[in-house]
């Protein structure tokens, strides 16, 4: 374990210090919400930031991993434009938390609606620029490593950005839910088992950056393999996505 965290650091440092914050960030929010009993919507208003915090850490992580395959010389404005684009999100989430508001959909002042704003803008300057290391492993060679792994890598990232990008839809929707706001949840995730949910897509499809890799690297090891199991698996989000804008609960398919 030691030597792979010392090879995590040295493919990108600066990308590898900004995940470590994340978790330890996560583990300090997720801490936090077990001595709090505030609440938004129904939720301990703590989770949503440890979400997050964990959610930028892993994916940090991951691109810092891919990236020490390529030889773009300018990765450090994209190390940059995640710390602080990522930074940010993060930062926002915990702040809004802490004072008991919202931080998404909020709306109700200029400077709230602004703010959202900026998460917005920063969330897509992040995901384009992660579309652009896609292109680069599209167009570069790679000497030493597998076709079926690097094949995986771009199909993870061409899906984390398209359902990355689907987060525009969440935002125009107002509310991550279709069909009603309240109804039942999975614990924790505060997914709705009733109604239309969109968050379920945006997970799904963000986090074949992290599954279809270690599935082409431990598992398929045929680049055939690989992309008939990255079509099946965007087919899935894709079904995702269609089940909760017919503002139908994601196992309500398998109910009919």
């Amino acid at each position: 374990m030691t030597a792979f965290v010392a090879l995590l650091k040295s493919r990108n440092e600066h990308l590898f210090y900004f995940g470590l914050l994340c978790l330890l960030s996560a583990v300090l929010l997720l801490t936090i919400s077990k001595f709090s009993d505030i609440q938004i919507n129904g939720v301990n208003v703590w989770y949503k930031p440890f979400k997050f915090a964990l959610s930028m850490g892993i994916f940090s992580l991951t691109m810092g991993w891919y990236t020490g395959y390529l030889s773009y010389k300018y990765i450090h404005i994209y190390n940059w434009s995640l710390i602080i684009f990522l930074g940010f999100e993060v930062f926002y989430v915990a702040l809004q938390a802490s004072r008991g508001q919202l931080s998404h959909y909020n709306v109700s002042s200029t400077l709230y609606t602004s703010l959202t704003v900026a998460m917005a803008i920063a969330a897509i300057a992040a995901t384009l620029y992660t579309g652009y290391i896609g292109i680069l492993f599209c167009t570069e060679s790679f000497t030493g490593l597998p076709d079926y792994y690097i094949w995986a890598i771009r199909l993870g990232i061409f899906l984390f950005v398209t359902f990355a990008l689907e987060g525009a839809i969440i935002g125009a929707n107002g509310s991550p839910r279709v069909g009603a706001t309240d109804g039942g949840t999975i614990p924790f995730l505060n997914w709705s088992l009733k109604y239309g949910d969109l968050r379920i897509a945006h997970f799904v499809g963000m986090h074949a950056l992290q599954i279809l890799p270690l599935l082409a690297f431990y598992l398929l090891k045929d680049v055939r393999l690989v992309v008939l199991t990255g079509i099946i698996y965007g087919l899935l989000a894709l079904f995702c996505l269609i089940q909760a804008l017919n503002s139908k609960a994601l196992l309500s398919f398998f109910e009919n």
